[in-house]
């Protein structure tokens, strides 16, 4: 079993949607549909993926805004997010749609998830972190057999996310990352959502709030 993860830069403010994808099955989950619905369905037909969930890291406009498109197109693939995060999807002041957004965005969840919980995912085990900071019920998914952890707003590679936002909190969000993702194996691949990749071992060595 091998999975690749698949980045596509989307939406005004420059979005990482991750597309994380089983080879041998082809089974996919999108991580943060972020905007151009259109373009991720053309592109889940062109490669055969068979997408199984839909994960939002966190409620933000600029994170779901394809998620409508999404589901129109796959009725029966869930929606998921921390269950912390979950009503601020149906809020366009919360979800910052109706300050940054071009129209209103409102989004419904099928299902949502609390920290600790683990899940079958892509043929091998997916476990949730929530990280509160960015927002009140920002979560992480973490493949803790392959290292990669899918971690929104929360961590950036030399920087951490926004705590300014309706229910962001500053000091939370530094202790979620220092209690919660610096303590994972150094070598952890990080993708945030914005901006490029890093590991785990670099962010403890290099982040400048943390070192």
């Amino acid at each position: 079993m091998n999975l690749i993860v698949v980045k596509n830069v989307l939406g005004s403010l420059g979005t990482n949607c991750y597309t994380v994808v089983n080879t041998d099955t082809r089974e996919a989950v999108i991580i943060d549909p972020a905007a151009n619905a259109a373009f991720l369905i053309q592109m889940i037909k062109n490669q055969n993926y068979k997408p199984v969930a839909f994960l939002l890291t966190h409620a933000h406009y600029d994170h779901i805004a394809a998620v409508n498109g999404l589901k129109d197109a796959f009725p029966d693939v869930p929606v998921v997010i921390g269950e912390n995060d979950d009503e601020l999807l149906g809020n366009c002041a919360a979800n910052l749609s109706a300050m940054f957004g071009d129209e209103p965005v409102f989004v419904k969840s099928d299902k949502t998830v609390k920290d600790g919980e683990v899940l079958d995912m892509l043929g091998t085990k997916m476990t949730i972190i929530e990280v509160p900071g960015h927002t009140k019920g920002g979560v992480c998914y973490y493949f803790e057999a392959e290292g990669l952890l899918f971690d929104g707003d929360t961590l950036f590679a030399g920087s951490i996310g926004r705590s300014d936002f309706p229910t962001g909190d500053g000091e939370l969000l530094l202790s979620s990352i220092s209690e919660k993702l610096l303590t994972l194996p150094e070598e952890t691949k990080l993708y945030p959502g914005h901006n490029q990749t890093s590991t785990i071992g670099r962010e403890k060595k290099t982040n400048m709030f943390f070192v």
